[in-house]
């Protein structure tokens, strides 16, 4: 068994939300649940009672009842709340008094500025006005190429006031990994900032953003946020209007459109591993009550608690992030590098904000680990009552170190999910102890297992991720994808009318899960998942470049991104070809997206109908054997990737 490192006091457990619903639950359908998993056994056992125990206790807005909690329970196509209505924004918007809703941190970790919720209805009633001034209509798409501060907020909510929908990726994408995504969509309004800050050095966006518009026909306004620059010069980006000019409106009041639970409220990008990233379609409604769920029950957010969480615009932590507002919560914003100027700096803003909830990633306290940074020691983090980690699982060293660096009476929650559901498969509970190495729990009205090879749920070794039952995040369907072709090949083409999801897990006899990592080709250094064909669009553009294939190598309880490059005309990788795959990359692409190694191998092994083995090659890297090599063409080229000695450093 796993090191016990915490267990709630009484008073905890007693006061905690997850606590109270125990007893509505009770209350309300004469049960006798006295646990943790008694609750998510009953939750699971009990899907269509469970949500709607969870709209009624989270007091979840709808404008109209339902007639059915969920017609047709299977995966794809069960139907959550037929007959609601309600609105997104709405929901997030329901605290409208003069308590801080955002605070923006950058670089430095100093407060920058503040909105109260008051002040943010209004910027939102006013986004809304101008996008409907500007023929935004219900459905339309509004993209934001944005860095994580107050006006992105306040744009999506405006966005989602009217029933349009919402995509953002961040601002350090380079021009066609903005089109991959952007291209796909056709917004009708991009909202940009003029620039952003990272590691102390400012970036301009504008170029980027003016070449986005002129390339996508769709696009009738640029909203230019001014973020480095206070008066930005905007002259040179075509029907552009600055943010503040946009919100010259007068208007003080929401009129809120009334959408069905499944209206489209996010369009989420996959890392695009087999190509272009596929365009994930999520739902207001069932992203509110996942979202709702989690937050209060599962993170035990309150009104009173200030939550950060180190995430851009591009990762659906930022999305899940912004739902605090459902709680009345004060949300800390923060935007630029976490280790700048150096790895303390976040942890001083907790101390200076007094934020209760502090949210990063495993690679980032690995980082403050490795560092030394004391932040028990170095600063007050007496108002400090749960950190969250996700990304990429949390060591057992790690684990620890939380408990003996930070706090020793806190909740670590290690949460995992991703893009696809927009919420979390395992996350935290607020009334159950923590050991080392694994998340707390399967999240309330999951119905998650690890299933082997044949297909049977075991307990206590690795198993695929599976969810056999539906829930109202799943995605409504993808962007353009005829028949629901790539949707059901994504998630269902394993298991009939089951949820795969790409992750090894473990199920322990606690009842808690530890992850292992992913079971497809999808990369995920620091928590960013990054797909592979978008490294492959940039590297294979090069002439000097054959074949190339990448991996993620699992190394310093972390992964670590390496590209293996097949070469031209017997030429030989040097340094200044390695810059230049390095720039190619980091200019098109992101920064993160840069391999850590670059590796000369003779051949690329591939299937026989052409495609690359990236999973076999990491089998081989890891000295397990390949088992299908009958699917591989040329199974020799296997053999080149035993024993790199570069990948030993």
């Amino acid at each position: 068994m796993s090191k016990l490192l915490w267990t709630p006091d009484p008073q905890r457990v007693a006061n905690a939300n997850m606590t109270r619903f125990r007893d509505f639950v009770n209350n309300r359908h004469g049960a006798n649940l006295s646990s943790y998993d008694d609750l998510y056994q009953w939750s699971v056992e009990k899907i269509p009672e469970f949500w709607n125990a969870i709209r009624e206790f989270c007091e979840v807005k709808f404008s109209s009842p339902h007639s059915e909690v969920l017609k047709n329970p299977v995966m794809p196509g069960a139907e959550w709340f037929c007959g609601s209505r309600l609105n997104f924004a709405e929901n997030l918007l329901r605290f409208r008094d003069e308590k801080p809703a955002l605070i923006f941190i950058g670089e430095g970790g100093e407060a920058k500025r503040s909105v109260t919720y008051a002040e943010l209805y209004r910027m939102t009633a006013r986004f809304s006005k101008f996008l409907k001034d500007s023929g935004v209509k219900a459905g339309d798409r509004v993209a934001g190429f944005m860095p994580n501060t107050i006006e992105t907020v306040a744009a999506m909510l405006g966005t989602a006031s009217i029933g349009a929908v919402w995509s953002s990726c961040s601002p350090d994408f380079g021009f066609k990994g903005v089109m991959d995504r952007f291209g796909q969509i056709a917004p009708k309004v991009l909202v940009t900032a003029d620039g952003y800050i990272y590691n102390g050095k400012s970036f301009d966006s504008l170029q980027r953003a003016a070449e986005v518009a002129r390339e996508i026909a769709s696009v009738e306004k640029v909203v230019v946020v001014p973020f480095v620059n206070p008066t930005p010069d905007i002259s040179g980006v075509e029907k552009s209007i600055g943010w503040n000019d946009a919100l010259d409106n007068g208007a003080e009041e929401v009129d809120f459109a009334l959408m069905p639970f499944n209206h489209p409220l996010y369009i989420m990008y996959s890392s695009g591993t087999t190509g272009v990233p596929k365009c994930i379609v999520h739902g207001a409604g069932g992203t509110l009550m996942q979202h709702a769920k989690e937050l209060m029950l599962h993170t035990d957010l309150r009104r009173e608690d200030t939550i950060f969480y180190f995430t851009t615009c591009g990762w659906m932590m930022w999305n899940w992030l912004v739902s605090s507002l459902f709680c009345g919560a004060t949300i800390v914003l923060f935007d630029g590098s976490p280790a700048y100027p150096d790895a303390s700096v976040l942890w001083k803003a907790a101390q200076d904000l007094k934020i209760t909830v502090f949210g990063t990633s495993a690679k980032f306290i690995a980082i403050c680990r490795k560092a030394g940074v004391r932040p028990g020691v170095q600063f007050d983090l007496s108002p400090l009552r749960a950190v969250l980690s996700t990304g990429s699982p949390l060591s057992a060293e790690d684990f620890e170190w939380v408990y003996e660096e930070v706090k020793d009476d806190l909740q670590l929650a290690s949460i995992s999910g991703g893009t696809d559901i927009i919420s979390c498969f395992m996350l935290g509970s607020s009334i159950s102890p923590v050991y080392a190495g694994e998340i707390q729990k399967r999240g309330l009205g999951m119905k998650v297992e690890a299933w082997d090879d044949n297909g049977k749920p075991v307990v206590g070794e690795k198993g695929e991720l599976v969810c056999t039952a539906p829930f109202p995040s799943m995605p409504i369907y993808f962007w353009n994808d005829p028949g629901d072709e790539k949707y059901l090949d994504a998630y269902f083409s394993h298991f009939k009318g089951i949820w795969r999801h790409g992750d090894y897990i473990e199920i322990t006899q606690t009842g808690g899960v530890i992850v292992y990592g992913r079971s497809d080709a999808t990369l995920n250094p620091s928590g960013v998942r990054i797909g592979t064909a978008e490294i492959y669009r940039q590297v294979e553009s090069l002439a000097e470049v054959a074949d190339s294939l990448v991996v993620g190598q699992p190394w310093d309880n972390d992964v670590r991104v390496v590209l293996f490059v097949m070469l031209r005309n017997g030429l030989a990788l040097d340094d200044l070809l390695i810059k230049k795959i390095k720039d190619q990359i980091r200019k098109n692409a992101t920064p993160r997206h840069v391999p850590e190694k670059i590796v000369q191998v003779a051949d690329i092994p591939r299937t026989i109908n052409g495609k690359k083995v990236e999973m076999a090659v990491v089998k081989v890297l890891m000295g397990e054997e390949v088992k299908n090599k009958d699917a591989i063409a040329n199974p020799e080229a296997l053999e080149y990737f035993r024993d790199i000695q570069e990948l030993k450093a």
